[in-house]
């Protein structure tokens, strides 16, 4: 029973494994037989994992001929883009930024590759999409396959940047109607909510992007024992494509605080149009009321009480005051 179920987790946590020869034939391989299949020559091993049970880790390490902390280096969650080198085998970090189709927000992962001088082992944590379509592109193309884990990895890093720029293309999407409604109307009916989450995704997008154009310019500078050079430069376009998906998100970003920024302004304008039209609306009630207030004192003697046209002249006093206080708040568009 205890030998069953690790032969189902197992097999739970392998998407694909595989060897491919230099003639193209792919031949399936358990896991658990894969130290066998490291001594063909002229050979690439090409193993897939999706969130893998440490044990099962620490099995194919083994095999491998590596140091248990690879494995640990491995079964540890990482938040940044990193490259760890181990001599005969190079441990590559990258970020996963994808969008979910259910709620249109974006989903964060990782996706480890062990590179070895004959074997690449691949680890999926979180991420949406698959490698199963690269894979069968690159069984396809069997002179690809035989030119190494190296430039597999690079193929496998070129797509994660495809998502990239697939997640900066949806965002912008969102981004631009509410562009253009901060712009025409300021914060009214703006969920500030949603905006904030915006900001905060960026921000997350960033700090998962930007730091893979570093890893990929040191596997494209440094001589790393697994990497040939001739896949070094592959890696240096890698570089310059993070770079530049890194500084459309930026500029996305920057539309975004420029466009919040706009319609504070407007909302400040409108504000600031209402608070005139109240100051200039009580300064010309103000008249009457001041007027009115000082002959309901109630004294027995004042100014024209007995005057038989009094009442009508400070009506028209009180006309004639509001109306020029009215004229000149227009003058001055505060009315």
């Amino acid at each position: 029973m205890i030998a069953s179920s690790s032969a189902l987790g197992v097999s739970a946590s392998v998407v694909a494994s595989a060897v491919y020869g230099r003639d193209g034939q792919k031949h399936v391989v358990e896991v658990t037989q894969i130290s066998a299949v490291l001594k063909a020559e002229n050979s690439l091993l090409w193993v897939g994992l999706h969130d893998p049970a440490p044990d099962v880790i620490d099995m194919i390490v083994a095999q491998l001929g590596l140091d248990a902390a690879v494995g640990q280096d491995m079964g540890a969650t990482h938040r940044v883009p990193k490259v760890m080198d181990y001599g005969t085998a190079v441990l590559v970090v990258a970020m996963t930024v994808e969008v979910r189709s259910t709620d249109g927000l974006p989903a964060f992962g990782e996706t480890q590759l062990l590179i070895g001088s004959n074997y690449l082992i691949t680890l999926r944590r979180g991420a949406i999409a698959s490698h199963t379509a690269l894979r069968h592109r690159m069984e396809s193309r069997p002179d690809q396959l035989a030119l190494g884990s190296a430039f597999v990895a690079s193929e496998l890093l070129d797509l994660l940047i495809d998502r990239y720029n697939l997640a900066h293309d949806m965002f912008e999407r969102a981004v631009e109607p509410m562009e253009q409604a901060m712009i025409l109307r300021g914060l009214e009916k703006l969920k500030v909510r949603r905006l904030y989450q915006l900001r905060r995704d960026f921000q997350r997008m960033h700090n998962a992007i930007a730091p893979l154009g570093e890893v990929c310019r040191r596997l494209s500078h440094r001589e790393f024992l697994p990497i040939n050079a001739q896949a070094r430069p592959l890696f240096a376009d890698l570089a310059d494509r993070v770079y530049r998906v890194d500084r459309l998100l930026d500029n996305l970003g920057d539309g975004l605080t420029f466009a919040f920024e706009a319609g504070m302004l407007i909302e400040q304008a409108k504000q600031t149009e209402t608070t005139r039209r109240l100051a200039a609306w009580a300064a010309i009630l103000a008249v009457p009321t001041a007027i009115a207030g000082i002959y309901g004192m109630n004294f027995e003697y004042m100014p024209e009480l007995q005057w038989k046209y009094g009442y009508l002249v400070i009506l028209g006093l009180m006309g004639t005051i509001c109306g020029t206080l009215f004229y000149k708040f227009r003058q001055a568009k505060w009315l």
